[in-house]
């Protein structure tokens, strides 16, 4: 049996897409491969493979121990990814940034959830075919669909009009995210109901926070902030939305658009390259706040561009589905204990 180690601090700071990204592998190798892998987390075991989620510096140390077999590691983020972020001052800022490509130098093999990062990782100096691209992917079982009635149900729970437009976007309240647009939009539209679930996972370290934080906390009528909820809360959100936006200015792969695919949102995105690579056509892109503002009231007057849209987020669910990611999965481990 093959013995994988997992280490990993992505659950320890709550509402972060790394952590949900983290607990999807996790259950899905426990259900799938309990009788081919045998799996341990932050265990400084003897191990075939030891897979680093996260860039703790005691797991930098660990690498130079043979006990840890074949080094994987993950890139959920650049240091060019950071920026808009975190708040990190001079020096340390370019430590930092330093210190998270010396610990993906350390590993045998990395892999990113989006092909866009292999170039970038390449001119830090790894060699691209110790780049594998591997993308994130959602349980249906916890992001699906709902009735009509079930949708009616939640709007009632949620205290949200039957009749009225509900867009709904997810993830940490940071400026990279394209939160301070988001917000914009909602003040240009006030027929229109805006929920933004998430929070300031960094605290005041949080690009923005002071301007942000007055806004959580005084926002428009149409505007609401339930806070860091739970994945099930973020699911019925999803649910009972006519649409999903994402306006962030960069990403990896988020785990919020793939919820949103999994329940069968429609989804607007901000025009980025990187999406291009992995999801284009199922998402209705736009440039800037401006587009943002033009598609949403097109989107509320055509509802067959909306049902068009809803359809591509079902298709985008099956590509990025729990059983087509889980033999590529078996297959990259196998691949990694052979290279040992």
């Amino acid at each position: 049996m093959l013995k994988i180690t997992m280490f990993s601090q992505a659950d320890s700071v709550k509402g972060q897409g790394v952590g949900s990204a983290y607990n999807e592998l996790i259950a899905l190798l426990k259900e799938r491969f309990a009788d081919e892998f045998d799996l341990a987390i932050n265990s400084w075991r003897t191990t075939d493979i030891s897979h680093y989620h996260t860039i703790n510096p005691s797991y930098f140390l660990s690498t130079f121990s043979k006990r840890r077999g074949r080094k994987i590691g993950y890139v959920h983020f650049l240091p060019e990814t950071l920026e808009g972020s975190l708040k990190i001052p001079q020096p340390w800022r370019s430590l930092f940034y330093h210190y998270i490509i010396a610990f993906y130098k350390r590993m045998d093999h990395l892999v990113v959830v989006n092909p866009a990062f292999i170039p970038p990782l390449a001119a830090y100096g790894i060699p691209k075919e110790r780049i594998t691209y591997i993308p994130n992917f959602v349980d249906a079982e916890h992001f699906h669909s709902v009735s009509a009635e079930k949708r009616r149900a939640l709007r009632q729970k949620y205290q949200v009009p039957a009749d009225q437009f509900v867009v709904f976007g997810s993830g940490q309240l940071q400026e990279r995210k394209g939160i301070f647009d988001f917000i914009r939009l909602a003040k240009a539209n006030p027929d229109v109901l805006f929920i933004w679930a998430g929070g300031f996972s960094f605290g005041a370290m949080t690009d923005g926070y002071k301007q942000l934080k007055q806004v959580v906390e005084h926002p428009p009528a149409n505007l609401r902030f339930p806070g860091i909820v739970s994945r099930q809360v973020v699911a019925e959100y999803n649910n009972l939305a006519d649409l999903f936006l994402l306006p962030s200015y960069n990403e990896l792969f988020p785990m919020s658009v793939l919820e949103a695919f999994s329940c069968g949102t429609p989804v607007m995105l901000r025009d980025l390259p990187l999406y291009r690579a992995i999801i284009d056509g199922y998402y209705q892109p736009a440039a800037d706040q401006a587009a943002m503002q033009s598609a949403l009231r097109e989107l509320i007057a055509q509802p067959d561009q909306l049902a068009y849209w809803r359809a591509q987020a079902q298709l985008a669910a099956q590509r990025y589905s729990k059983d087509h990611l889980a033999k590529v999965w078996e297959d990259f481990y196998q691949l990694q204990a052979k290279e040992r």
